[in-house]
């Protein structure tokens, strides 16, 4: 059971950014801070951040912005304390960045103190209640906390936003499976790989949902290609272990020792999250 998750980025980062004169950095330093479609790694990031932040031409909301993207990208190497430095500093300089509260959840969340990452992600759909991202966000939190129902509902609002969004269907199908609801489940995955093929998190969902709806054979088709992209998920070889099993595939074995050998409680870890033996 892994979520899809991502950091926010509002609209304006580009334009309030290159809004103000390039001093000692370089454009292509602020285009690696921005980060539009992420598609910068996580050290690019950070470097073109730190530049923006050293160069004395911003203040207020674009250099809270550089210190909230910071943060986004030091929580992808791992390093939760630097993120939680950076995204402080950006709500020092501004209170009312949403996007800062929302990264900064996402830290709290990364960091299991889910009472903070929702009273984070709380605050940034107060300031910006038309936030799709903000809604999913928080309904990851919710879901970790085990409260499914109002998991549900922040995912349902965040599509009603923004209905075309791949991630928030797959999390909603895991969601969604997680309460037995298993028909409704592999619709929204459905969804979710017409929008985003060749997903692995996402076949690995719906193969669950396939698993859970007695469907073994497309089960294991949907474990095979979900592990082609990630061979080494332990819920898609422990899933795709059962599947076997239950089609009689004398491999399933060693599947499920491979799936415990990369997390030892993923027999009672996929059993509590999906019914499924």
């Amino acid at each position: 059971m892994i979520r899809a998750r991502c950091r926010w980025l509002g609209t304006c980062v580009a334009l309030a950014l290159l809004a103000a004169p390039a001093g000692a950095q370089t454009r292509q330093q602020i285009t690696w801070c921005e980060n539009a479609g992420f598609k910068v790694a996580p050290n690019q990031q950070i470097d073109g951040c730190t530049a923006v932040i050293q160069s004395g031409q911003y203040s207020g909301h674009s250099l809270a912005i550089a210190f909230s993207n910071r943060c986004g990208a030091w929580r992808d190497k791992g390093e939760l304390d630097r993120a939680m430095d950076d995204c402080n500093q950006s709500l020092k300089l501004d209170r009312h960045y949403a996007g800062a509260f929302v990264n900064r959840g996402n830290v709290w969340d990364d960091k299991h103190d889910e009472d903070r990452a929702l009273a984070d992600y709380g605050e940034a759909i107060r300031l910006r209640p038309d936030d799709a991202n903000a809604y999913d966000m928080r309904a990851n939190a919710y879901s970790a906390k085990g409260d499914h129902d109002s998991a549900i509902a922040d995912y349902n609002r965040s599509l009603r936003l923004n209905p075309n969004d791949p991630t928030t269907y797959n999390n909603r199908c895991d969601e969604l499976l997680q309460v037995h609801q298993y028909q409704a489940a592999l619709a929204d995955c459905n969804e979710s790989l017409r929008m985003r093929p060749s997903h692995a998190n996402t076949l690995q969902h719906r193969a669950n949902a396939y698993l859970a709806l007695g469907q073994a054979d497309k089960a294991l088709a949907d474990y095979d290609a979900s592990a082609r992209l990630n061979p080494k998920s332990a819920w898609t070889l422990y899933g795709r272990g059962v599947a076997k099993r239950k089609l009689g595939d004398a491999s399933a074995a060693a599947d499920i020792d491979a799936a415990q050998a990369i997390s030892s409680d993923i027999a009672d870890s996929f059993e509590k999250a999906y019914g499924i033996k």
